[in-house]
């Protein structure tokens, strides 16, 4: 199972004492954030953190997988399996945290995530990936030819 956060960084409150730090200026005066935003130094870094420190347990008994906004669930049993989601969605819920119905995949044999496909017994890169990586080495093969025979000019 995976499943992807919905507005996951505006749910990370700024400490008080911090808030005079993300001030900045607009035409009707100053904007004052309460909320972390994406693009604001170090969201990513504080996001993770509160996501390792909700699901811990999880994380460390290695039923749980989580990837800043991402989350993967894979277990041996359906029944333990629905057990962890169940236990998952609940602490996100408590902490007002939701997860996109349109990136959410449940019961699966194989699934992609952060670039991989990963299954029961192994795992692969995307294929998509392979081909990104073979068109930029054609990219860098025509450039390094192109720098080479401006060379002999």
């Amino acid at each position: 199972m995976k499943m992807d956060l919905h507005w996951g960084y505006n749910n990370v409150r700024i400490k008080k004492e911090d808030e005079w730090k993300t001030v900045f200026l607009i035409l009707e005066g100053s904007f004052e954030p309460r909320v972390m935003f994406f693009g604001l130094t170090n969201s990513p870094a504080t996001f993770q953190t509160m996501m390792n420190d909700l699901l811990r347990d999880l994380v460390v008994e290695k039923k749980v997988t989580v990837f800043i906004d991402d989350m993967m669930v894979a277990t041996e049993t359906e029944k333990g399996h629905d057990e962890i989601v169940e236990e998952v969605l609940r602490r996100l819920e408590e902490n007002d945290l939701f997860v996109k119905p349109e990136k959410y995949v449940w019961k699966v044999r194989e699934v992609g995530f952060l670039g991989v496909i990963i299954e029961k017994d192994r795992v692969r890169i995307e294929k998509k990936k392979v081909q990104e990586v073979m068109a930029s080495a054609e990219r860098y093969k025509r450039c390094a030819e192109v720098l080479r025979a401006s060379k002999l000019l």
